[in-house]
């Protein structure tokens, strides 16, 4: 592992589906499941992963014939935790960890510096999640979608700076689409993309991205490169 490096934030966030684990394949198939179940055509792999990020009410929504139908997308709401929920807890589960994270996580995670998740999924979603990789040790304050409003709004990234007692320019936020760019611009914090994740890099840069990472490994020494808001 590349050793500890020095960097000027003191709140380091996450987003997690598409930036720390890899769920496509599971939010696809969930979605797939719950649109059917609803009567309607699943939608297209790629428009679903275009919405990764959202709240899961917008995320249907957007999916829909009618996005205006608020009544089909809390029907196709209900079903996607349903189905992720069957899916999660079955044998077959698979939504692994990107290469690097656990390395980095114990890495980032020492001296002064807290760090937190703010996500699209739900609570009960990602506190399975973090159990499974057994990774909920190294977060601060975890900040979710079904407690706060849905990104690019910035309430979670509020939220998180106030578990952990951080200001907007000592807080980064790490995400992988431009509705984490967006959100870390509206609270007033650095953001940082990832290059695997849902979305093209040249949309994170236009949403506000000051640096993007090719690996989970390049993040600790992009931080030391970025200086605080």
């Amino acid at each position: 592992m590349v050793g500890r490096v020095s960097h000027s934030f003191s709140l380091i966030v996450f987003d997690y589906d598409g930036t720390v684990v890899d769920s496509q394949h599971m939010i696809v198939r969930a979605m797939s499941e719950a649109f059917t179940a609803a009567g309607l055509d699943p939608p297209d792999a790629q428009d679903v992963r275009r919405g990764v990020g959202l709240s899961l009410e917008q995320a249907c929504a957007i999916l829909l014939p009618d996005p205006d139908d608020a009544a089909m997308a809390a029907r196709v709401a209900a079903g996607y935790r349903e189905a992720a929920f069957a899916l999660r807890t079955g044998p077959d589960h698979y939504e692994p960890l990107f290469p690097g994270v656990r390395e980095v996580l114990m890495q980032l995670d020492q001296g002064e510096v807290l760090l937190g998740i703010a996500t699209g999924k739900s609570q009960r979603g990602l506190l399975a999640s973090l159990e499974r990789h057994g990774l909920r040790r190294h977060f601060t304050t975890l900040q979710t979608a079904d407690m706060a409003a849905g990104k690019p709004h910035p309430e979670m990234l509020h939220r998180a700076m106030s578990d952990a007692g951080a200001a907007p320019h000592e807080t980064v936020l790490i995400g992988d689409t431009s509705f984490d760019m967006e959100m870390a611009g509206n609270a007033g914090v650095t953001a940082v993309g990832v290059a695997w994740g849902y979305h093209e890099t040249g949309e994170l840069r236009q949403a506000g991205a000051a640096a993007i990472v090719e690996s989970f490994e390049a993040l600790p020494t992009a931080l030391a490169t970025l200086p605080a808001k």
